[in-house]
């Protein structure tokens, strides 16, 4: 797919945001660190977030660690947990895990990175569904998972932000949210 768009871009008229290798993305999420420092009343410690192209970890956190010291944990699926130096693989958690290293991924821009698997993550994207009405898909089922797991080791006294990064209507067709999932 890469390739053909690079191919269709070389066409007049046709231009190709190479979302990748687009350095200016990562400026975009500038304003979501911004967004989660004012709402955390600037006592957030750990910002838990799940790896796609790593723009917007990387942008929210150059935010948030220039007003303090922000810990910054990557998520990435277990069974495709490239960042953590494992073979790609085969997993459910659409938008993340691509198989490869992000061209723009900033290894010493985060401090941990914690592999969700995808049976955890769609877990989680269920019982946020049912027990806090919140209609989220599979990565913020994992996003929620390793926050979860951050915040236990961080201690009771610790602010950890993550995000829901989508909503579930993207999932009705899946086994997401199939009857039998539940």
């Amino acid at each position: 797919m890469i390739e053909t768009s690079r191919e269709i871009a070389q066409r007049p008229k046709h231009w190709w945001a190479d979302q990748l290798n687009n350095h200016d993305a990562i400026a975009g999420y500038h304003a979501l660190g911004e967004e989660i420092w004012e709402q955390s009343g600037g006592s957030v410690d750990a910002f838990v977030h799940m790896v796609g192209t790593a723009h917007s970890i990387h942008g929210a956190a150059e935010t948030l660690r220039a007003h303090k010291p922000v810990r910054v944990v990557a998520v990435e699926p277990a069974e495709s947990a490239v960042l953590s130096g494992q073979p790609t693989g085969s997993h459910k958690i659409e938008g993340t895990g691509i198989g490869f290293v992000p061209p723009l991924w900033q290894q010493e821009a985060v401090d941990e990175i914690v592999a969700i698997s995808t049976d955890d993550a769609q877990a989680m994207a269920r019982r946020l569904a049912r027990e806090e009405g919140i209609f989220a898909g599979t990565s913020s089922g994992a996003n929620v998972v390793a926050a979860l797991r951050v915040a236990e080791r961080l201690g009771s006294g610790a602010t950890v932000a993550t995000l829901i990064v989508d909503s579930g209507l993207r999932y009705l067709s899946t086994s997401l949210y199939a009857p039998e999932a539940s």
